[in-house]
């Protein structure tokens, strides 16, 4: 319930002035039933659903709450879902104590999640976030159908062992790299599915604790994403970019950028190349951030800083 998610942390933060980031989460933290108090209790953010549902022509808040999760689970419809659902939490979150929201101090979202992260940070409007975001998953969607592709969670194992075995496993001109550095022992996989299937047995053979298949609809942030790079392109380039008001982590290169055309840029990119979180998230504790809050459906992003920075708080303002 978002009255147990937000108030408690919210007392808790008005004594400390801790330097504070906030984290939005990607594709897969959506789930049946989520902003449903949000809706009921929080008017700016049913507008916010009204609004979406007007842009993307269907009933947004309808689908997160009643699902069914096969349309939910959608490339082209979890991604507006998590959007949407993140920004309403974080409208919950400033009905409640405005103070914390304006004194965060940098942000960063998990691939979908850095679009949210730049809409905060007033780098491009709400509306057109989310019609880049609704593109982004169309384009996405048919990309992944073009051929039989995948991803593959390996937990317990280091990066460069996983990259070894992904390179012992890759077969003539299959694509398969590493797509999602994540937190220590745990990589994500992406490329053709026959490739993603021969890597499960030497993984695990290896020690692996957990080699799964991701129920997603192909292989994101690798080169096969190149026709969603190419309709993206038409979309972002009729969209207006300001400087964000406080940094923004980009996943290609664990940075904060500046300039608009720079960041127009690394979005197209970021559609190809490798989520790097765990340095994403090193970054913001090497500029002296104390404190996250991890904003939108699901609990992720809390659980994989915990196994970079054990003892740094992190807080979920869920929906």
């Amino acid at each position: 319930m978002i009255s147990k998610s937000i108030h408690g942390f919210t007392r808790r933060y008005k004594s400390s002035m801790s330097k504070i980031a906030f984290l939005f989460p990607g594709q897969g933290a959506q789930a049946v039933g989520m902003a449903q108090d949000l809706v009921a209790n929080v008017p700016a953010a049913k507008a916010l659903f009204d609004q979406a549902s007007e842009v993307l022509g269907y009933d947004l808040a309808e689908l997160c709450i009643s699902g069914p999760a096969e349309r939910l689970n959608m490339t082209d419809h979890s991604q507006p879902a998590i959007f949407v659902a993140s920004l309403a939490a974080l409208e919950a979150l400033k009905q409640d104590n405005a103070m914390l929201v304006e004194s965060c101090a940098a942000t960063a979202g998990l691939s979908l999640g850095e679009y949210t992260a730049l809409v905060f940070a007033d780098v491009m409007s709400f509306e057109d976030g989310l019609r880049v975001v609704q593109e982004r998953g169309l384009a996405m969607q048919a990309a992944a159908e073009l051929t039989q592709s995948g991803m593959v969670s390996i937990v317990g194992l280091e990066k460069d062992k996983v990259g070894a075995l992904v390179d012992q496993v890759r077969q003539d001109d299959e694509v398969l790299q590493l797509a999602n550095y994540l937190c220590p022992g745990n990589i994500v996989v992406s490329g053709h599915s026959q490739a993603c299937r021969r890597l499960e047995e030497p993984a695990n053979e290896a020690g692996a604790r957990m080699v799964m298949p991701l129920t997603v609809a192909g292989a994101f942030h690798t080169p096969l994403m190149q026709p969603a790079v190419e309709r993206l392109t038409g979309v972002l380039k009729n969209v207006t970019l300001q400087a964000p008001r406080i940094p923004v982590i980009s996943n290609v290169d664990a940075q904060a950028h500046d300039d608009p055309e720079e960041i127009r840029q690394l979005l197209l990119q970021q559609v190809v190349s490798p989520v790097l979180w765990e340095d994403s998230m090193n970054k913001l504790l090497a500029d002296s951030t104390e404190q996250f809050y991890e904003i939108g459906p699901g609990r992720v992003l809390r659980g994989l800083l915990k196994r970079i920075a054990r003892k740094v708080p992190c807080e979920n303002i869920s929906c």
